[in-house]
């Protein structure tokens, strides 16, 4: 935030009352990539193979973003805290997201959706997280076929 601040050719405290606290200002930068991959993220298909495709580009995308990657390397727990927690606005905002392409899907009858739609979306988020963070979570390496065939598999 110092070095922020002084590129700004602003005070910290200065600083802080525009963006709040770093980590809320990691969020909305977290949350304006997220944002910009769902927006570039190609829904292609239909119903639940087309949710799941979504997922697994997005997955995709996002596990090979070097940006992203070094983030959570260098910052595990600050990262998954901003990104899978209430404590910050990207995953309620990536739910919502999902949300209203579940809702699309389902009024358009191309999908039966085996729970009630916000917690289908809940769901789907953080079966997407799995295999973004599973490096920090598990040590293995993130694989977003494996997101893609999870979603298939809860939503056929």
């Amino acid at each position: 935030m110092r070095e922020l601040a002084v590129s700004l050719g602003v005070s910290r405290a200065t600083l802080h009352r525009w963006v709040g606290s770093r980590d809320h200002l990691l969020a909305e930068i977290l949350w304006a990539e997220t944002s910009l991959v769902f927006n570039t993220v190609t829904f292609t298909g239909r119903g639940g193979a087309g949710v799941a495709d979504a997922i697994g580009s997005f997955v995709s995308t996002v596990n090979s973003s070097p940006a992203f990657r070094t983030f959570l390397q260098r910052e595990p727990e600050r990262a998954l805290r901003l990104l899978t927690t209430k404590a910050s606005v990207v995953q309620s905002r990536t739910i919502a997201q999902l949300l209203d392409l579940l809702t699309t899907e389902t009024s358009a009858r191309r999908l039966s959706p085996p729970l009630p739609l916000p917690d289908l979306a809940y769901v789907l988020v953080r079966l997407g997280e799995s295999f973004i963070y599973t490096d920090v979570i598990t040590g293995e390496e993130p694989d977003a076929e494996k997101a893609r065939a999870a979603v298939s598999a809860l939503l056929s």
